[in-house]
């Protein structure tokens, strides 16, 4: 287990938000600050133990971001350079090369975040962080259940199989609308069944909080050297212009 693994959840979400803001402001001119970015962002995935491989299989998520960075050349207006035959935007290179960088740069940084924090963990987190509890508990209870409305959606496919229906054909798409709405209706009739007995044991509209005390002086002291080292980066690039 890396250091990073061992730091309090809280600690990590506010370094991942402080790194990703550090990386929107920095000027679009400024590639260099970019390149030094990535290479704090290598270092941190490094010191976490995060394989590369891992990490370029799940950044593919961004896959129409960078689509459409690539297309911004030929399509935004302005003044135009020539390139081997091609005449490109130069407020468009400006502006793919800004998408696809931040993009990249923050989506490294969350899969970091991901890769280093379980679920549970980042709930607890988002909690000590004062994040409205309303949000906390859906997302707790969405992730307790949601294996439960997938076994459910398992065993409705699996009696419709039996009765002999075909997803395949697309005149069957009316059973399967069908059977969207009523695993919806399941799934309501389930959380006020849930919430009703949450209610006869004393729920009282939070949750009971997290064992521990949260992340000590040290740290957040540890946690917030990233993001200072991005910060300086930004400030740099922005005073050098």
């Amino acid at each position: 287990m890396s250091p990073i693994h061992r730091l309090a959840p809280e600690v990590k979400i506010a370094a991942t938000v402080a790194i990703t803001v550090a990386v929107v402001a920095t000027p679009r001119e400024a590639v260099w600050a970019f390149a030094v970015h990535a290479l704090v962002v290598v270092a941190l995935a490094a010191t976490a133990r995060v394989p590369a491989g891992w990490l370029a299989r799940r950044s593919l998520v961004e896959a129409p971001f960078v689509l459409l960075a690539v297309l911004m050349p030929f399509v935004v207006a302005g003044d135009r350079i020539e390139w081997h035959g091609l005449q490109l935007s130069v407020e468009g290179l400006y502006g793919g090369f800004n998408l696809l960088v931040k993009g990249t740069l923050g989506v490294l940084v969350a899969l970091i975040l991901a890769a280093t924090t379980s679920t549970r963990d980042i709930i607890v987190g988002l909690d000590r962080l004062r994040c409205p509890p309303v949000l906390t508990q859906i997302a707790t209870f969405m992730l307790r259940y949601l294996d439960v409305l997938v076994d459910e959606a398992r065993r409705m496919r699996t009696a419709r199989l039996a009765r002999g229906d075909d997803p395949r054909f697309l005149w069957q798409l009316r059973g399967f609308a069908s059977g969207v709405g009523a695993l919806f209706l399941r799934a309501f009739e389930r959380g006020e069944r849930v919430y009703l007995a949450m209610l006869s044991r004393g729920y009282t509209g939070s949750l009971p909080q997290a064992d521990g005390g949260g992340a000590s002086v040290a740290q957040w002291a540890a946690a917030a050297t990233v993001p200072l080292v991005a910060a300086g980066i930004a400030v740099g690039a922005t005073i050098l212009l």
